[in-house]
């Protein structure tokens, strides 16, 4: 069963248009970086949104299994998108604002505080 939001991506365009909690309103384009490489988001998406739109899809692996995790819920209610944010582990990145120049890694089980 695919999520709600799966179902707003498009195949063409990856962006995320549409999110039940969330307004998208498409402000200015700023440069991020995840795991070293630059890529663009535009202010005001979650950083989620911004890798998805960017083609990534895995966000983190699990502990004991490392079995990977990406956008799940969308909605801050599960920890599928937990991510390194600027060195802050378990980072919710599918509720957390995209900011420029923000740094973010993936998270390997369950982070070190």
């Amino acid at each position: 069963m695919r999520s709600t939001i799966s179902k707003k991506i498009s195949n063409r365009n990856t962006r995320i248009t549409e999110h039940p909690i969330l307004r998208f309103e498409r402000k200015k384009k700023v440069r991020f970086f995840f795991e070293g490489k630059p890529l663009y988001g535009y202010e005001t998406e979650t950083i989620a949104a911004a890798l998805v739109a960017n083609g990534i899809r895995v966000f983190r692996h699990t502990d004991k299994l490392h079995r990977p995790r990406g956008f799940f819920c969308a909605v801050g209610k599960c920890s599928s998108c937990l991510m390194i944010v600027d060195g802050k582990p378990n980072t919710m990145v599918c509720m957390e604002p995209l900011r420029p120049g923000v740094k973010v890694k993936r998270q390997e089980g369950r982070g070190k505080l």
